[in-house]
């Protein structure tokens, strides 16, 4: 007898648990049925008893199933409520292309410049050229038709609107919606400037929106696959010839996230360093002292201010010890150094052409660059704006020559 009980009584227990937790959840969370519903369902399961044959039981009393279940009662089933006129209004923020839904507002190039830089540019670079794996945003003007194109707003979107709306819905990152209109009508009127899309003294408003035409719109046109492509593919014949033996795998894509994390980054970045390999010649004696004196000559405040001036070129360029291509070349010993020179690099054609015909980077064609960078060398894929302020173009050079000339 003890050992019936060592044996039944756990399972009695645990039995008699699981039942009392089931009375409590269905007892809390399992709804009433309404009183109509809860008496046409009865009816005709209690009509089961009362069939009079067997060829046609509960033929008359089915359809009454199905048309209760259907039937709302009268005041409904108390559950939730109509959506107020602000809750709809705060999800219906898209912007199309016809400039249905844009807000009243206005943003010129400047100061869409100034919130870009402080809000976007940690990802896309201070001018959309993006920094490690996150989205370019300017340039790839005629790539789409190479194996590697490059897709961004001036070279790919077909509507404004669409930049719009997602820098409204999705930007910055981390604080989506958290923008007012005339910030994302000034970004919006920057991204365009470093596109090459508008000038420098463009405002864009949603007067003059529609006005802006992306070069790539033509290149778009409705998907009519399912009325053109799909009946040639059902109706064709099935080719069952020739077919490979087996199939082999040559590439996964392993990585699903986009978004890059700040290890990755970090890695990215470390890389090149290591990889470059840095030849550090033992210089004559001469030329050190003469190096020496050129440094000496420099303003160490001018110095001071190119170095912040420089900080809108970092995203693209390095200098100092170490220093490797990015984006941009390395610019240690830029000043008097050929154009186009540094090794390594993929220049734009204008810089090779520049190179074959021995032009130097001296002072006045980099103060010049510096100002106008496609003014100067029409053709550079260099994104840049250029400086306004001319001091700042001086402390720049001033900067730059501290790391040495040719």
């Amino acid at each position: 007898m003890s050992k019936f009980l060592k044996i039944f009584a756990p399972a009695g227990a645990g039995a008699a648990s699981m039942l009392t937790m089931a009375y409590v959840l269905a007892d809390q969370f399992i709804v009433d049925m309404p009183a109509p519903v809860r008496g046409t369902l009865v009816q005709p399961a209690n009509a089961q008893d009362t069939a009079t044959t067997e060829e046609e039981p509960m033929a008359q009393d089915a359809p009454m199933v199905v048309m209760a279940a259907a039937e709302m009662p009268e005041g409904g089933f108390g559950l939730g409520r109509d959506a107020l006129a602000e809750e709809i209004a705060a999800w219906d923020i898209d912007v199309r292309p016809d400039g249905q839904g844009l807000p009243a507002g206005s943003g010129d190039v400047w100061t869409g410049e100034e919130v870009f830089v402080a809000k976007c540019a940690a990802c896309h670079g201070d001018f959309g050229e993006a920094v490690g794996r996150w989205p370019v945003l300017a340039g790839g003007r005629d790539t789409l038709s190479d194996d590697d194109p490059v897709k961004t707003i001036g070279s790919y979107w077909p509507y404004l609107s669409t930049v719009y709306d997602y820098v409204n819905r999705a930007m910055p990152f981390g604080e989506a919606q958290s923008l007012e209109p005339d910030e994302i009508y000034a970004i919006t009127a920057y991204l365009l400037y470093v596109n090459d899309l508008v000038e420098d003294d463009f405002t864009l408003t949603n007067e003059n929106f529609l006005e802006v035409e992306m070069p790539n719109t033509d290149n778009f046109f409705m998907d009519d696959r399912a009325e053109v492509e799909l009946p040639l593919f059902v109706s064709a014949d099935v080719c069952m010839e020739n077919c490979k033996d087996s199939v082999e795998i040559t590439m996964h894509a392993s990585v699903l996230d986009v978004t890059p994390d700040d290890e990755e980054e970090t890695a990215e970045a470390a890389e090149p360093a290591a990889e470059a390999e840095v030849v550090v010649e033992e210089p004559v004696a001469e030329e050190a002292a003469v190096e020496e004196v050129a440094v000496a000559a420099v303003d160490p405040a001018l110095v001071e201010a190119g170095e912040g001036a420089f900080r809108q070129c970092k995203s693209c360029h390095q200098v100092g010890e170490g220093a490797v291509n990015r984006s941009g070349p390395q610019l240690n010993g830029i000043v008097n150094r050929t154009i186009g020179s540094v090794e390594g690099f993929r220049y734009s054609g204008t810089f090779n052409d520049a190179q074959e015909a021995g032009d130097v980077w001296t002072e006045e064609m980099l103060a010049a660059f510096l100002a106008d960078p496609k003014g100067t060398m029409a053709g550079t894929k260099m994104s840049f704006r250029g400086v306004r302020n001319e001091d700042d173009i001086t402390a720049l050079i001033a900067y730059l020559k501290s790391f040495g000339t040719e």
